[in-house]
């Protein structure tokens, strides 16, 4: 909120706080045309799986659920290096 208010201080326009589910941010554009984001660093990419599995499936913003057959037919599946590495379960 403080550096919402020191941009529109600074007579930029800038965005509401918006809510990403991983992050709050702000956008605005400095009198040069630059688009700016700042962004909190909570909650954090753990509020919806295990911090141990971060990254091993795709994870979408509910904004952008609605795209996940459509990336999931895009994206290149990646290995994963850390599955080499865990014991396998019995």
């Amino acid at each position: 909120m403080a550096w919402q208010q020191r941009v529109a201080d600074a007579k930029m326009h800038v965005t509401p706080v918006i809510d990403r589910d991983y992050f709050h941010s702000i956008y605005f554009r400095q009198p040069q045309g630059i688009l700016f984001e700042i962004a909190t660093t909570s909650p954090g990419f753990a509020v919806d799986e295990d911090i141990d599995h971060l990254g091993e499936e795709l994870r979408l913003p509910k904004q952008h659920e609605h795209l996940r057959p459509l990336l999931e037919r895009h994206l290149t599946p990646l290995t994963n290096p850390r599955a080499a590495e865990r014991p396998v379960e019995a």
